[in-house]
């Protein structure tokens, strides 16, 4: 049984080390860097009344991944992006698909049109996430440098609320 709700301040340690261990294995993610507890706490309140971040459990508590959406300076105001991480080794397991159905509902609750996902073009497990949900392409953006100085393609997708 897993369970889905709203992050807090508490789970900033936890999220943390599931991202750092997903930025560790590479490939999946446009993070390069680790990140700590007290970033975490700062995304949190960039903009607390136009962003949702949310968590899934096991039966027992363990963090299995989160989810947000937010708005960005790159986007309409009626759009917002979303950002999903699951515990390495426990993707294709309904996480994503749980997560996706608590954050649908709150983008839509909080007014926005539609969602924006970036990708890395290299990235076949999120690339394929994002169609299973509806999400449809509409811009590609060749060449972006990552933190780490390596070069990769990234795909825009758009899912219509």
């Amino acid at each position: 049984m897993i369970a889905v709700r709203i992050a807090g301040q508490l789970d900033a340690r936890p999220m943390a080390d599931l991202l750092n261990e997903i930025i560790r294995e590479g490939g999946t993610t446009a993070f390069t860097k680790e990140v700590t507890r007290d970033t975490l706490l700062g995304w949190f309140a960039q903009a607390p009344d136009q962003s949702v971040w949310h968590v899934v459990e096991d039966a027992n508590g363990a963090l299995l991944g989160f989810q947000s959406i937010e708005p960005k300076a790159k986007l309409p105001a009626e759009a917002c992006d979303i950002a999903t991480f699951v515990q390495v080794g426990q993707t294709g397991l309904g996480i994503g698909s749980k997560l996706f159905e608590a954050t649908r509902k709150a983008a839509v609750a909080m007014g926005y049109d539609w969602i924006n996902a970036t990708i890395r073009a290299d990235n076949s497990g999120g690339l394929a996430y994002y169609q299973s949900r509806g999400f449809e392409d509409y811009a590609r953006h060749p060449n972006v440098m990552l933190g780490n100085g390596m070069y990769v393609d990234r795909i825009s997708k758009r899912f219509k609320l």
